[in-house]
């Protein structure tokens, strides 16, 4: 899966005009309005999983935007259908299907009030590398906490056939998973060791601060779902810690992998000048530039 991993990943930094954040932070957005309006949990980890998918090769032509644009429902959900396809190989047969069967037949969710943490979420910035002892390695821009929690659940939701786990679990445990951020800036593990004995204390209060934004029984769902994150004793926990040690090292690969981009990868692999009517004079117009 980690090809896949990597274009989910990648959500983080997609971005459109009109619209405010990334791609990863808006689902992350929707998610919490689906769940606080109203929305079986379980329906929500699919219907954001599948957009998600689907985005991975879309961006933002996602079924607001086609509508907009003239497509009925039915060609609407056929473009996204092809989104998740182009992608959804590795992924269990039987969640693919699920998941394409949600954006065949798209769920009616109601709009539910946005929790405060969302968005204080989305304005606090990761810790970058950091170890106790040592400088930070800052590596800009910084992804927020809300895409963090986004993608972490996306890939819960993908990895959890694998490890036989609750999916729902999973996918509700790494939305809330850094609920204490909303209130907590993120000084990473070196800040973490330097708080000692008061770091847990503090977790659980901020932590709290946001649950009590949740009205039962949703905050009771959430807050039982929460239970698989401290160990990997339980299914649910293994597939949650595989997601988010996934994601925290894939997001440093995105930045390695940046730095080493090659021209000879963006104009020969990626196709940068690619075919078309006037091809051949724009190589030829790169050959006299000396590029590459």
């Amino acid at each position: 899966m980690r090809e896949l991993l990597v274009e989910l990943g990648d959500l983080k930094r997609v971005r459109s005009a009109g619209r405010a954040g990334s791609t990863a932070e808006r689902l992350f957005a929707q998610g919490w309005s689906a769940l606080t309006g109203g929305a079986a949990p379980e329906t929500v980890s699919l219907d954001i999983t599948a957009k998600a998918l689907a985005a991975a090769r879309l961006c933002d032509l996602d079924a607001a935007f086609l509508a907009t644009a003239g497509l009925d429902e039915a060609q609407a959900s056929e473009v996204l259908v092809a989104g998740l396809d182009a992608v959804s190989g590795p992924v269990d047969a039987g969640l693919r299907e699920r998941l394409a069967a949600c954006l065949r037949n798209p769920a009616t969710l109601a709009a539910g009030p946005v929790p405060g943490f969302v968005s204080a979420l989305a304005q606090q910035p990761r810790a970058g590398v950091t170890c106790p002892g040592k400088p930070r390695i800052l590596l800009e821009p910084p992804e927020n906490h809300a895409e963090h929690c986004l993608v972490v659940a996306v890939y819960g939701v993908l990895l959890s056939p694998f490890y036989r786990a609750d999916a729902t679990t999973v996918f509700l445990a790494a939305m809330a998973h850094h609920f204490h951020n909303a209130a907590m800036p993120d000084a990473g593990f070196t800040g973490e060791m330097l708080l000692g004995d008061h770091l847990w204390p503090i977790v659980g209060r901020c932590s709290e601060w946001a649950l009590e934004e949740l009205e039962p029984p949703l905050r009771d769902t959430v807050r039982a779902a929460r239970l698989i994150l401290p160990d990997d004793a339980t299914a649910e926990g293994r597939a949650f810690h595989a997601a988010d040690s996934i994601d925290r090292v894939l997001q440093i690969a995105q930045h390695l992998r940046a730095a080493s981009l090659t021209m000879g990868t963006v104009l020969g692999e990626m196709e940068l000048v690619h075919a078309g009517p006037v091809k051949a004079f724009q190589d030829r117009v790169l050959t006299d530039m000396r590029i590459p």
